[in-house]
């Protein structure tokens, strides 16, 4: 079988690269890069996985991903499931201030930038109220060429930087991302199997068989690398699943359509679990998701 590396390479021929995709679904392996990674979720929706945290994401959103953060778009099953009118679309920009860039990045004009990058490195999801202005300009950076898409992307981070009561970060300042390339990629593994299984019943002794550990091995290798217990990430996952299904109406927002397909064969625990990770029930979740959808359509 095949080893999927943990860093990535991205092409270096370019001070920002521009990647557009429409695939059947997110390049589905847990994985690092030395790059900034602004990404707009043009269609799809699934689940996003960075560093020691994980979150809902669905079409429409924009995050921007701090240098060599572990990191996971994890399409919904419905977009494996072969159905060749189930796709995502995403447009992404890749810039290294370190790098390439760090020349530019040092100047005496680029300092607020680079403070605002630096105290948030490890990313943020930009809030609704900016993510069609945030498109527009990384949309034009796409198009642009030569100076253009460096003038282009001083211009959105600057706005970005100016709007700082608008993004939400990624994980907790104090997460440490220094995880070797071999471990990098047996956690990649470890995620890769909890993330095509976790709609099914999974048991401690299944995810611990799978890492070629014991059970005891197992729970603390997963605390020690991802900051969650097996059950917590589990349910967090499937819950991301459910907020996706709840939200997303193709269900008919029957919760025990949306709690089983999660996962769950109890409504009582779906409930519990619910709570216990959103703080609000399904119910009063979706309510609350509708509420500010229609605030943010007539702010647009």
């Amino acid at each position: 079988m095949k080893v999927l590396p943990f860093t990535l390479l991205v092409p270096d021929d370019k001070s920002v690269i521009s990647e557009q995709i429409e695939l059947p679904h997110f390049y589905q392996y847990l994985h690092r890069h030395d790059e900034w990674q602004i990404t707009w979720v043009e269609q799809g929706e699934g689940t996003l996985l960075a560093g020691n945290n994980m979150l809902a994401f669905r079409s429409g959103d924009v995050f921007l991903i701090g240098g060599n953060l572990p990191h996971l778009f994890k399409s919904n099953p419905e977009y494996f499931a072969g159905d060749q009118h189930q796709s995502i679309k995403a447009c992404s920009l890749y810039f290294n201030p370190t790098g390439i860039l760090a020349a530019l990045f040092q100047l005496p004009e680029m300092k607020i930038i680079s403070s605002f990058l630096k105290n948030n490195k490890y990313g943020f999801k930009i809030s609704h109220q900016f993510t069609q202005e945030i498109r527009t300009k990384i949309i034009e950076i796409h198009h642009a060429s030569g100076s253009d898409v460096l003038f282009g992307l001083i211009r959105l981070l600057s706005r970005i930087q100016s709007m700082q009561e608008g993004i939400e970060p990624l994980c907790p300042k104090i997460y440490s991302c220094n995880i070797s390339e071999n471990e990098g990629i047996r956690l990649s593994n470890i995620i890769s199997f909890i993330m095509g299984n976790y709609s099914n019943q999974i048991a401690l002794e299944d995810i611990s068989n799978a890492a070629y550990m014991t059970p005891q091995a197992f729970c603390r290798y997963f605390k020690k690398h991802t900051g969650h217990t097996f059950v917590s990430f589990l349910n967090g996952v499937r819950i991301n699943d459910a907020c996706n299904s709840l939200t997303s109406g193709k269900n008919g927002n029957c919760i025990s359509q949306v709690a089983y397909k999660a996962g769950f064969n109890s409504i009582t625990n779906f409930n519990r679990v619910f709570k216990s990770v959103t703080g609000q029930s399904p119910s009063a979740y979706v309510d609350a998701y509708n509420s500010i959808s229609r605030v943010n359509q007539m702010a647009s």
